[in-house]
Order: structure tokens, then C-alpha cells, then sequence
């Protein structure tokens, strides 16, 4: 490694603060009342139920989640025994890796004990903490006897993952690799180079999957492992040992299908490697060089599949593809073991996940990679957010058939979501909606059909039954980047597909939107040209025309542009003088409606009004009552500006419009957000609590605030969402990811819903200004 990057991990390590880990409170410690329920007399109340209840722990601690990742430093990495106080950073390493893909916390815990029995009475009396042991970087062969008799021992999973993690994702490697030559992992010969805890604890795997004994050769330092050599004296190698004449590594791999190598760098040869099989798989996996170089293997035998545990070359076997979620499964339904069909789920979920069309976030992530199934991409990326939805369940699914489960799951799909929560920060917030447009799918028009993000979004509406897409885009150019992206989307089976250059209902569409906008200058011809060019006009119309039921304009193009073809189609609600925007703010400290980012630059007392109640009935749609502030620069009176006094009189009009709606202001940001601003400044307030949606007196301050926000507070923004239309539509903006047209989608589907059934209409008699 360069200087350059060792003097760059000392200083991330170093700066701003020692190591990679830090407590935090879960729970708010602001008060005396807080301190007394957290500590005396209240802590006590919960001891006194675990005391009667164990069960009590994993709803009233933190132990159902937390992991205790143990080591001792006898085989860190590459480095050997340097240690267990050397160790620390790596196993702060491992507790960053489980945090950020599983959400599970970690004490990581560096013993100074290498006699294994010893070992085993420490890590035992731990198992009140932990809800679950990694045990981390023990050598072989006491991390066998340490693994075997803690399991003996203890009523909660532990999981050596470098046996194990490593066994998982080398099988699913060969899973697909095996797919992809069509062959049969029972037929395999397999050479392993390698006899430490990995190499027998990816040949156990192998076994349980289905992998014949007798087909496998296992070659140590000393050459191979045969029936009969001398002093091998080690069970766990000794049950590996092969009827064979072969007595070096380039005789054994004669024929062999499949080479493993958990062991060094350079031990394979191009030699060697042309005399196996054809189409040979080949996993070297020794770091931070293995045991031939992929470019070397390729060249000798174009035909073979090659992986390595490096992230720079293709198919890197990486623990962390497995340890996060298997875990993460176990506990949640209060395993007591992770067995080998809890193994053998999480081998199947890996390799069906590579077979799957790319995730956008990986493809970002991973830019100018091929992220098809094929050669180079038999396993998923780190980074792939489904792992956790795809590994978990099926780990605890197994726990659950096996009778290890203490606390089974009754609903798959509840849990599927909640685990969408470690991923996606909207998925809590979108849950309502998802489940509301589920309810009955209507037909939505996608007005950028060619754009690849709206495709692979597209993917996911259809998989998870939010609506029924409507494609408007080329034949040609859709089915190309279809395949092109690796989706399963079927034209005229999953989608309606609406081509602007063929499309029978041409001539219909022209002489409806003449109809519509003959009287604001737009001549027959001119509608000819709109129609054949302008997608967002063609969704529009398809929605005016009950073609469909609501349309998502963009990703592409401005977000005005969009709306001035939209709105004379699709109309304004009755009553309603101006279509507004709503923008919903994700952040750690709660969810946020701010209203209006993007359509009106200086709207009047009376468009507040109108907009302030179109955006609560919104934010009703997301299972949360409105709590509205009315924004500005001065509180409650204190500076009797034009803007100030326009809030004021928005205030009292939407008192009228909606006498139930809970509504305050004019007030500052702050006294909005902290009650106890607002009870000291103004006590008599009729808002209870934060606000959560706060309404701005112009395009400025709202954009502005926007955009600060999502900036500083790195939150997850879902929107815009627009207000006031008759017939529902959306504009995506440039920036939009897959997953937030996956939002708007189902905001769409829910909004025409809504719009059938007119829930709310302005009576124009009680919005008198004052």
C-alpha cells in the first residue's frame, strides 16, 4: 500500500475523534422526570419484570438487538496473531459494518486469553448482554472447540464468521457459477488449497449443500491431505482426507472442476489451472494477493469464472455480504443458534439476489461496472440494499422451520417492510401509502417512459402491486433499455405501452387538446406538433380522457415547463384558485411537511388558506394528523410587517375553510418546531407540540428552506407532491432516485383515489378575507 493511503487511515481513524465508535442515547435525558424513568426509581420497575419474565429483555433492553463481537487477536486478517489490543480497530471495524447494513449494535470486546477453555468460560458468562457472538480472528483449530463448546453452552447464536461468513458467500459464488456453466454441484470434483477454519468450514457447507466427500481434495502446507499420511493430527482436516494418488496441488486439480483457495498468494500456476475441466470455477481467495492473479487465470483459461475476496477485480467474496443479516434474522425472531439450514438459507437468498435486475444504488455505487448476472457478477455488492430484505427473511424463516425461533413472525410482509426502514429512511413514513395504493392499483402514466430510473422504478411498482403502469415512450428504445438494465418488465403484459410515433389515438389526442387550448392560441397545427413531442401533454390528456387515472411528468426537463402543459388539462379542484406544492422532509429528529417549494412566488392570504388545508389533507394521507404553523419572520405580532400581517390573515381564514384543523401563527421556525419557545412567548397557543407542517409566506423563503434543510440536516425528501389539481398528477424532479419515483407512484395512485371521491371541496362563502 502507498504512503499516501496509510498516512490517510491513521488520520481517519485518528480524526476527529479516536476510533470508529461512539455510545449514543436512545432515549431523551432532558429532564428531572427524565432521569427518574431512566435511572432511580423507574429503572428498577423494569428489573423487577425481567426478574419474573427473561422474555421481558427483548422488549425492555437493548440486548434483542446488540451483538458482542469477541476476539482475542490470535489470526487478524492477514496479520496473524498481532494481538487482542492491536485487534480493536478491526473488530470497531466489524461493529461499524453491522450498525450501518443491519442496524444491529455492537460491544466489541478484545480478550487478553488464548487457553480456548478459558476462553470459553469468558464469552459464556457474557450471554446476559448479547442478543448474539461474533466470535472475530481466533485461529485454528481453537476456534473450532471454542464455536463448538460455546454452542454447547449458550442459548443464543454464534457465529465464527470467518469460518462461516466466508463459507456463505464461496457457496453462493459457486451456486451461480455452477448455474451459469450448467453443471451440478453433486458430479463436482473440487481442489481446496487451504486447511484453517475457513477452507473446512466452506467444505462443511459444500457437504450440506450437496457436494460429494469423496470429490473433494484438500492440499495444507505440507502437500495433500491423503488417507493414511502421517501426523495430520487434526479432526477437523483429518475427516477431509482423500483417496488419492495425488501428492501436489498440480496433480489434485487434474480434471477438478473447482478450485478453492483460502490459503496464499501465487500457489496456482497457469499450468496447473489449464488441466482442469472446461469451463473450471475458480476462487481464489487468499488476501491481499490470491493465489493467482484473475488477469493470469483469465488468460490461461478464457473459459473459467473467476472470484477473489478483492474488491478491485470482479465477484469479491466479502463477509460482509452475510454477517450484517444473518444475524440480523436470528435475533429477530430470539434464535437460539444459527444452524446449518439458517446457512444454507442465507447460501440460496445470496445467489438468487445476483440473478435479480441491478439496483440503481449499486449501479452508482459501482459506476462503469457490469452488474448483469453473468461471469463477473455471481454475487451481489455490499451495497445492494436488498440484501437485508432478501437475506434476513429467509434466515429467520429457517430458524422458524427448524424450531430454534423463540419469538417466531406471524407477518412476513410486515417484517419485509420494517427491514425496508434500515435502507430506505422514507420507508416508515411511506408505509400508509403503500398500503392504501395496494388496496386498488389504478392506471398511472408515466410521462418519461424511456428514462432509466423510471423503468427500474417501474420494476418495483409492478412487483409490489402499487399500480398499473402506463409507458409513454418508443417501442424500440423501452424494450432496448428493459433488457438493457436486466428487468423482467414483459411490454403489453406488465405495462400498457403508449408510443408517440404510432399510437392509433393520435388524431384523438390532437383534437382534444385543440379543444381544450384553442381559446389561449393554440392552433390545430400547433396541437399536431404538442402531441407528437410533448409526453408530459400526452399523460395529461391521457388522464383528462380517463385513460388513465393520474400521471408522474419528469424526471427530465423543469419542473414550470412540466406543470404549464399539465394544469389546463388536468384542471383545478372546484373552488380552489391555485395549485400549490408539498414537500415532505425525512430527518433523525422527525418528518416535516413544508409547503410551498416550487409553484407560487408571492401567493395572498386567501391562496394560504386554500393551500394550507390542501396540504393538511394531504399529510393525513400519511397516517399523521397536521399540526400547522403559519411561518414568518416575526412571532405573534411583534413586527406588523406585510408579510406578517399576510399570515395573519391566512390564519383566520383557514379557521374558517376548516374549524377542526390545528392551526397557529404568524410565528418564527423555531418557535414553530420547540413548544417550549412557543408555551413562554405565547401561551395560550391553540398548537399542540411541534408543528409538522409549516407553511411559508412565498416561493423564496420555502425554497430556500427547503433546500438548507435537506442539505444540513441530511434528510430524505418525498415530493413535490402537488396540491389543488382536479385530475391527479405529479412532476418528478431532476434529481429524483428510483426510490423516490417508487414514492410518487404510490402518491399518485393514492391521490386518484382521492379525487374520485372529492373528500374535500372549498366553500368559497366561509373563506371571506377579514
Amino acid at each position: 500500500m502507498s504512503k499516501d493511503f496509510n498516512e490517510n487511515a491513521l488520520d481517519y481513524h485518528r480524526h476527529p475523534r479516536p476510533g470508529k465508535l461512539a455510545t449514543v442515547a436512545t432515549k431523551p435525558l432532558a429532564t428531572q422526570r427524565d432521569l427518574a424513568l431512566a435511572y432511580t426509581p423507574g429503572v428498577a420497575v423494569v428489573c423487577e419484570a425481567i426478574a419474573q419474565d427473561e422474555q421481558k429483555a427483548s422488549e425492555l433492553t437493548l440486548r434483542s438487538n446488540l451483538i458482542g463481537v469477541i476476539t482475542n487477536g490470535t489470526a487478524v486478517l492477514g496479520l496473524g496473531n498481532i494481538g487482542p489490543l492491536a485487534s480493536k480497530p478491526v473488530m470497531e471495524g466489524k461493529a461499524v459494518l453491522f450498525k450501518k447494513f443491519a442496524g444491529l449494535d455492537v460491544f466489541d470486546i478484545e480478550l487478553n486469553e488464548n487457553e480456548p477453555s478459558k476462553l470459553v468460560d469468558i464469552i459464556a458468562s457474557l450471554e446476559p448482554t448479547f442478543g448474539g457472538i461474533n466470535l472475530e480472528d481466533i485461529k485454528a483449530p481453537e476456534c473450532f472447540e471454542v464455536e463448538t463448546e460455546l454452542k454447547k453452552r449458550l442459548n443464543i447464536p454464534v457465529f465464527h464468521d470467518d469460518q462461516h461468513g466466508t463459507a456463505i458467500i464461496a457457496a453462493a459464488a459457486i451456486e451461480n457459477g455452477l448455474k451459469l456453466v450448467d453443471k451440478s454441484l453433486s458430479d463436482m470434483k473440487l481442489v481446496c488449497s487451504g486447511a484453517g477454519a475457513a477452507a473446512i468450514a466452506c467444505l462443511d457447507l459444500l457437504v450440506d449443500l450437496g457436494l460429494s466427500k469423496k470429490n473433494i481434495i484438500m492440499c495444507d502446507r505440507k502437500g495433500i491431505v491423503y488417507e493414511g499420511r502421517p501426523n495430520i493430527n487434526n479432526p477437523y482436516k483429518e475427516k477431509y482426507a482423500a483417496k488419492t494418488e495425488a501428492r501436489c496441488l498440480g496433480s489434485a486439480l487434474q480434471d477438478a472442476d473447482i478450485f478453492l483457495g483460502v490459503s496464499s498468494a501465487d500457489l496456482l500456476t497457469p499450468e496447473m489451472i489449464q488441466n482442469m475441466a472446461p469451463k473450471p470455477l475458480i476462487l481464489a481467495l487468499a488476501n491481499p494477493v490470491p493465489e493467482i492473479n484473475p488477469i493470469v487465470a483469465k488468460k490461461a483459461r478464457p473459459d473459467a469464472i473467476i472470484a477473489t475476496g478483492r474488491s478491485d477485480y470482479p465477484n469479491q467474496v466479502n463477509n460482509v455480504l452475510c454477517f450484517p443479516f444473518i444475524f440480523r434474522g436470528a435475533l429477530d425472531v430470539g434464535a437460539t443458534v444459527i444452524n446449518k439450514e439458517m446457512k444454507m438459507a442465507c447460501v440460496h437468498a445470496l445467489a438468487s439476489l445476483a440473478q435479480a435486475e441491478p439496483s440503481d444504488i449499486v449501479a452508482k455505487a459501482y459506476a462503469g461496472e457490469d452488474l448483469q448476472f453473468g461471469p463477473d457478477y455471481i454475487i451481489p455488492k455490499p451495497f445492494d440494499p436488498r440484501l437485508i430484505v432478501k437475506i434476513a427473511p429467509a434466515v429467520a424463516r429457517a430458524a422458524m422451520d427448524t424450531g430454534v425461533a423463540t419469538r417466531p413472525i406471524e407477518d412476513f410482509d410486515a417484517y419485509r417492510h420494517k427491514l425496508t426502514e434500515f435502507v430506505f429512511r422514507s420507508s416508515l413514513v411511506m408505509r400508509p401509502v403503500f398500503n392504501a395504493a395496494k388496496q386498488s392499483p389504478k392506471r398511472l402514466a408515466y410521462a418519461e417512459g424511456e428514462d432509466q430510473r423510471v423503468l427500474q422504478a417501474i420494476q418495483v411498482v409492478v412487483d409490489e402491486d402499487l399500480a398499473q403502469p402506463v409507458i409513454i415512450g418508443r417501442r424500440d428504445v423501452v424494450d432496448y433499455r428493459i433488457r438493457k438494465l436486466g428487468l423482467r418488465l414483459k411490454i403489453d403484459k406488465d405495462f400498457e405501452l403508449v408510443d408517440p410515433q404510432g399510437d392509433p389515438r393520435y388524431k384523438e389526442y390532437c383534437e382534444t387538446y385543440h379543444s381544450l387550448m384553442q381559446r389561449r392560441g393554440v392552433s390545430p397545427e400547433f396541437a399536431k406538433e404538442v402531441v407528437r413531442t410533448n409526453t408530459t401533454a400526452i399523460a395529461a390528456l391521457m388522464v383528462y380522457r380517463e385513460e388513465a387515472d393520474a400521471m408522474l411528468a419528469g424526471p427530465v426537463g423543469r419542473f414550470n415547463r412540466h406543470l404549464r402543459y399539465m394544469m389546463p388539462i388536468l384542471g383545478k379542484r372546484p373552488n380552489v384558485s391555485t395549485v400549490a406544492s408539498l414537500t415532505a422532509l425525512i430527518t433523525g429528529s422527525g418528518t416535516f411537511f413544508l409547503c410551498d417549494p416550487y409553484v407560487n412566488e408571492d401567493p395572498s392570504a386567501q391562496e394560504i388558506a386554500e393551500m394550507t388545508v390542501l396540504a393538511a389533507e394531504q399529510v393525513r394521507c400519511f397516517g399523521t394528523s397536521p399540526k400547522v404553523a403559519l411561518v414568518s419572520h416575526a412571532n405573534f405580532g411583534t413586527n406588523p410587517s406585510a408579510s406578517a400581517e399576510k399570515m395573519q390573515a391566512a390564519r383566520l381564514i383557514i379557521n374558517k375553510l376548516a374549524p377542526d384543523l390545528e392551526v397557529e401563527g404568524e410565528m418564527r421556525a423555531d418557535t414553530a418546531i420547540n413548544p417550549a419557545i412557543r408555551e413562554r412567548l405565547f401561551p395560550n397557543s391553540k398548537l399542540e407540540g411541534a408543528a409538522n407542517l409549516l407553511v411559508m409566506p412565498n416561493l423564496d423563503a420555502a425554497n430556500i428552506a427547503f433546500n438548507m434543510v435537506k442539505a444540513i440536516a441530511d434528510c430524505q425528501p418525498v415530493g413535490p407532491i402537488l396540491l389543488g389539481l382536479k385530475q391527479a398528477g405529479h412532476i418528478l424532479t431532476p434529481s429524483a432516485t428510483v426510490r423516490s419515483i417508487v414514492n410518487m407512484s404510490a402518491l399518485a395512485a393514492v391521490d386518484a383515489g382521492r379525487q374520485t371521491q372529492q373528500i374535500f371541496q372549498f366553500d368559497r362563502n366561509k373563506a371571506v378575507s377579514m
